[in-house]
């Protein structure tokens, strides 16, 4: 076993973040809120408790500047985000959920965002309205990024760690029971090589049960096979077939899992020699 079960020790604190999460799920259920004004006033209500009022505190003039300007940024309106100036981005669609990636955003980056255990129940539900598709039981760990959210498909009992990067401007398909480790980055763009203003997108798959591990980068393309493992600093230019483990730049077949070397499925790229690996 991996990883156990943990809660908060005291209960009714316990309680009192369902309560919060349970009351921002109601109001994104309703198909006419405001989701900037969602955003704003959650963010408000964190950093300057229940009752405050946005327009209260940007309108006191007797407030300092810079304490002005921290409050204008609760409100997504008032602020933009790096995928807003990719050319392919379509701005009703990123219009819907950049208020969502902000408050995901911003939440991350205050005194509850180190709060694992109330910061995974909030992006399963933002993620459920941002991503195009999210199992259940996702894991996400604080500061992962994306680049707009709504080409991203994330399958059921998936983890994605701290720090990850899913460059989704192309789309990302992300299978069940995958593991993506801290600090990777898979990408579905590139640029040309001789005409850097011309992006090409394509479709990035990650198939069930496959691990991207610590630091590792998947280009835009490929393809990870079911229960395929690409280890630390890996960088996979080319697809990786399923069951086999990838290590290095570029990340080249080395072993293939247990289960990959039964009947058919244990066929290894030209050049290399499967050995089974213990688990």
């Amino acid at each position: 076993m991996a990883s156990r079960l943990v809660s908060p020790a005291n209960e009714e604190i316990t309680h009192l973040y369902e309560r919060w999460i349970e009351n921002l799920r109601v109001r994104l259920q309703n198909p006419k809120i405001d989701r900037d004004v969602l955003c704003r006033d959650a963010l408000t209500e964190i950093h300057y408790g229940e009752g405050a009022r946005y327009a209260d505190l940007i309108e006191d003039r007797s407030r300092p500047l810079g304490e002005r300007m921290m409050i204008a940024q609760f409100d997504p309106r008032n602020v933009t985000l790096e995928a807003e100036y990719y050319a392919e981005c379509d701005p009703v669609r990123y219009g819907r959920v950049k208020p969502l990636l902000w408050l995901w955003i911003q939440f991350d980056h205050s005194p509850p965002g180190q709060n694992v255990h109330l910061g995974l129940m909030l992006r399963r539900l933002l993620a459920k309205h941002v991503f195009r598709q999210c199992g259940k039981n996702v894991r996400i760990f604080r500061d992962v990024e994306v680049s707009f959210g709504y080409n991203l498909s994330v399958g059921d009992n998936t983890t994605i760690h701290r720090c990850v990067l899913l460059d989704d401007r192309g789309e990302i398909v992300i299978g069940s029971n995958v593991s993506i480790s801290d600090y990777a980055s898979i990408y579905s763009h590139v640029h040309d090589i001789e005409d850097i203003e011309r992006v090409i997108c394509s479709r990035t798959v990650i198939g069930d049960g496959a691990r991207i591990t610590y630091h590792g980068v998947v280009l835009s393309g490929m393809t990870i096979g079911r229960n395929a493992m690409l280890g630390t600093m890996g960088v996979v230019t080319r697809p990786v077939p399923d069951h086999h483990i990838c290590v290095g730049i570029p990340a080249k077949s080395v072993r293939v899992k247990r289960d990959g070397m039964r009947g058919k499925d244990a066929a290894a790229p030209p050049g290399t020699i499967p050995r089974v690996v213990m688990e």
